[in-house]
């Protein structure tokens, strides 16, 4: 127990609290003028290994469409993504 309360104290805020779908709209709006929608956000969270659970409303055909996030703003959800600490590395 005093081992687990010494790791949560080294980590920083950002390392504990995962960024909200708000947080990350306001970001990037914020930062690249693009209005981004819960789904793309999620998208590009799977895409980079982020999922945190599974989806309770998917498709009921397994073909139906869905759109894809577009290169730019798939872009600035990275930059939020980054700048919340839950992802690493460059663009």
């Amino acid at each position: 127990m005093r081992q687990q309360i010494f790791d949560l104290r080294s980590r920083t805020y950002a390392e504990l609290k995962k960024a909200t779908y708000e947080e990350i709209k306001a970001y990037v709006l914020e930062h690249s003028g693009l209005n981004v929608s819960n789904l793309y956000i999620a998208q590009v969270k799977q895409k980079y290994g982020i999922i945190e659970r599974e989806n309770y409303n998917k498709p009921k055909s397994e073909n139906a469409r869905q759109p894809q996030c577009p290169p730019e703003k798939e872009k600035a959800i990275v930059e939020a993504l980054r700048h919340f600490k839950m992802i690493e590395g460059s663009i």
